[in-house]
């Protein structure tokens, strides 16, 4: 038996990067997966992928801003596949030219990253704990934060700062739900060849020089570096696991 046959799998920020290349690794190992974010192309060309293969998933576009659409998606994974074992809050986005000097930032600015990486991890978790409650059995959520949570060299401040609030929350969920079964861990990645919004960073060539000087292993990670700490914390063989923040950064935090 694959480590989550039998199991389904509920993932935001599906379409690209960590969050789909955690689909398509718990897919293999026999997840049913439900692929939610925006845009629909994304989702779908995954959703296709897994299918194509041999797998089980459904593209369900969602909003993270909108609590409804969190709330539906997450009903709809549950009809389609029995219930929802596991939940990885993985969208986001990272605003590199305008989320920076704090004194001159308009309050949009700042709002705009709070409203998909902190609050809509927070709605995430609020409908996946509810639906895991309702269904009964436990469950496990997984929330990717960032290496910027653990240190305050980040220049995006208010991505820097919800980063950092998923820790927090990740902490409560682990104490407060436990008792019900379900599991909650934080994921840290470190800096990968393409962050969110890759097209607006101001300098992606200077970024990889700097970056890849100061990383140990000598390289920038990929989602594919990422998504096997998701699925393994996802997994009932990190079943004593809860409450945990996993660094997967090429030893670039260590060496700070």
């Amino acid at each position: 038996m694959t480590a989550f046959e039998g199991k389904s799998v509920l993932i935001t920020g599906g379409g690209s990067g960590i969050g789909a290349a955690t689909a398509r690794l718990m897919a293999e190992a026999g997840a049913a997966v439900a692929l939610t974010g925006i845009p629909e192309a994304g989702l779908a060309a995954v959703a296709a992928e897994i299918g194509g293969k041999g797998g089980r998933a459904l593209a369900i576009p969602t909003d993270v801003t909108i609590e409804g659409d969190i709330e539906a998606a997450i009903a709809k994974a549950a009809a389609a596949f029995g219930r929802v074992d596991c939940v990885v809050a993985n969208a986001g986005i990272q605003r590199h030219r305008t989320d920076v000097n704090l004194p001159e930032m308009d309050m949009a600015e700042w709002e705009l990253t709070q409203d998909v990486n902190l609050r809509g991890v927070v709605r995430t978790c609020k409908h996946a704990l509810a639906q895991m409650l309702r269904q009964g059995g436990g469950g496990s959520i997984v929330i990717v934060s960032s290496i910027t949570a653990l240190s305050g060299r980040s220049a995006n401040v208010s991505y820097m700062t919800a980063k950092s609030g998923l820790l927090g929350l990740n902490r409560h969920i682990a104490v407060h739900y436990a008792k019900h079964g379900i599991r909650c861990n934080a994921v840290c990645p470190g800096a990968l060849e393409q962050t969110p919004d890759w097209d607006d960073h101001p300098n992606p060539v200077r970024r990889r020089e700097m970056m890849e000087r100061a990383i140990p292993l000598g390289r920038l990670g990929t989602p594919e570096d990422i998504a096997p700490m998701i699925a393994f914390l996802a997994s009932d063989a990190a079943g004593y696991a809860t409450g945990g923040q996993f660094v997967v950064d090429g030893g670039i935090t260590v060496a700070a």
